[in-house]
């Protein structure tokens, strides 16, 4: 049975996305330990909470490294939310420098007449890479659930694997390059869809890519 990695570094809701993953058919371990991370199959990196707490939590947990081996492996990876944000360059809500793994800037939503931020609850993806592993078996624009003030902005917008819009503002909602994945939603939340979005990570785990 294939293990999954869930990085614990104090800022994610562990429980309902371990929950998401043993649904969809995997066996989750949630981990601060750089040895059992490097010996998973998969890494899974939620998080909850503010830019500068989370890069300065994986960093007094010696995480940052490992986090980058795993991806440079070429192992699953999936980020969720605040997981995806810190795969960047920076964020305008603080000043800590993020991971770069992902070339780019975490924006703020700007304001505008009748906008809620944060953004939260159901909207639709606009999916832009339709051949993504983690879209399969859904449909072309399915609902998902959203919590987040912020948002990524690559610098390369190949990467983006769907885009969602919030008042006249569209902007990326998951990134696809190569084994990474990461999502600006919360699929451990999203019903259905979330948990087809789950399984469809467990089954990237399950059948190995042949070089």
């Amino acid at each position: 049975m294939s293990v999954i990695a869930i990085v614990d570094y104090d800022m994610g809701n562990l429980h309902s996305v371990c929950k998401g993953l043993e649904k969809a058919g995997a066996t989750p371990k949630i981990t601060d330990s750089p040895a059992d991370i490097a010996q998973a199959d998969a890494v899974v990196l939620p998080g909850v909470g503010s830019f500068d707490p989370a890069v300065q939590q994986l960093r007094s947990r010696d995480l940052v490294q490992p986090i980058k081996d795993a991806i440079a492996s070429g192992k699953p990876f999936l980020g969720i939310c605040l997981g995806l944000q810190i795969l960047f360059d920076r964020s305008e809500e603080g000043k800590e420098p993020g991971l770069s793994i992902i070339p780019g800037v975490v924006r703020r939503f700007r304001s505008e007449p009748g906008l809620t931020i944060p953004h939260m609850g159901w909207n639709q993806l606009e999916i832009t890479q339709a051949n993504a592993p983690m879209w399969q078996n859904l449909s072309s624009q399915p609902w998902v659930y959203f919590v987040h003030s912020y948002y990524v902005d690559p610098v390369d917008p190949k990467v983006c694997a769907a885009s969602v819009t919030h008042g006249t503002q569209t902007v990326t909602a998951a990134i696809a390059r190569d084994n990474l994945m990461a999502v600006q939603f919360h699929p451990e939340k999203s019903s259905s869809t979330g948990l087809q979005i789950l399984s469809n990570f467990v089954a990237q785990v399950q059948t190995p890519v042949l070089a």
